[in-house]
């Protein structure tokens, strides 16, 4: 009996550390626990901002109320975020996105891991606070997403200067978005997007004025298309240009 009850002591003295050591198992280990205890809560976020892991952070996240205030304010400092080579889907990227106040550059784009990402995932993260104010996405090679997802979420980035959505099945309904909602575009990537014609990349260049480049590699376009582009913005640069030189070029 004295043996037991020295046990259920010493069971109780562990409890015990765990409740005041935010769960360490030994007095070693509850010094160190008390120690992070009292870094103050911005120290923790930048301490955290460090971390790339969704992963990880998920797990300090679930080790106490301050460390989640320390995690939740390290992606409210985020100015740029990236799921490439993440496995995300919908709800966790737009969560992450919404709690992201600051964001201005937002990653999306396919790996070799592959995001699961869809419209319904597009839509949702337009909610977020932060859409107004992004001047980058990319989301090249999502598959798993179509126009209805990219004019919600371009409608909403009217701060939006560069536009990767390269390897997507995208039309001209797309770019016909991205023209009215996009004013201060700079540069689009279309790789491979062999869906959009010749009108949707008229009016992207008609009425993004500040357009600077523009990705068309694997498009089937004429060159004929490119060549009155040109004339629209002649400063503007078509990547890769099969076209004449430009002393060659037709002059309006």
């Amino acid at each position: 009996m004295a043996e037991k009850s020295g046990r259920e002591r010493e069971r109780e003295q562990r409890n015990d550390q765990r409740e005041g050591g935010g769960g360490a198992g030994d007095g070693a280990a509850s010094g160190v626990e008390t120690e992070m205890e009292r870094l103050p809560v911005d120290l923790l976020a930048h301490i955290f901002s460090l971390i790339s892991s969704f992963t990880d952070l998920g797990h300090a996240s679930g080790v106490c109320r301050k460390w989640k205030a320390g995690v939740e304010q390290s992606f409210a400092r985020k100015e740029r975020l990236s799921f490439a080579g993440c496995k995300v889907d919908d709800s966790s990227a737009a969560r992450l996105v919404q709690a992201s106040y600051n964001l201005r550059e937002l990653d999306i784009s396919r790996s070799c891991w592959g995001c699961q990402i869809t419209d319904e995932g597009l839509y949702m993260i337009s909610s977020a606070k932060c859409i107004n104010n992004l001047m980058s996405i990319s989301l090249w090679g999502m598959v798993g997403i179509t126009d209805n997802g990219v004019v919600q979420l371009v409608s909403k980035a009217t701060s939006l200067q560069h536009l990767n959505i390269g390897g997507t099945f995208i039309t001209d309904e797309s770019l016909f978005a991205i023209a009215n909602s996009c004013p201060h575009l700079k540069s689009i990537v279309l790789w491979s997007c062999r869906h959009v014609t010749e009108n949707g990349l008229f009016a992207l260049v008609y009425k993004c004025c500040k357009l600077e480049s523009i990705n068309v590699w694997g498009m089937r376009v004429p060159v004929d298309c490119f060549v009155g582009l040109l004339s629209i913005s002649p400063a503007l640069q078509i990547k890769p240009l099969y076209l004449p030189a430009a002393d060659a070029l037709p002059v309006s």
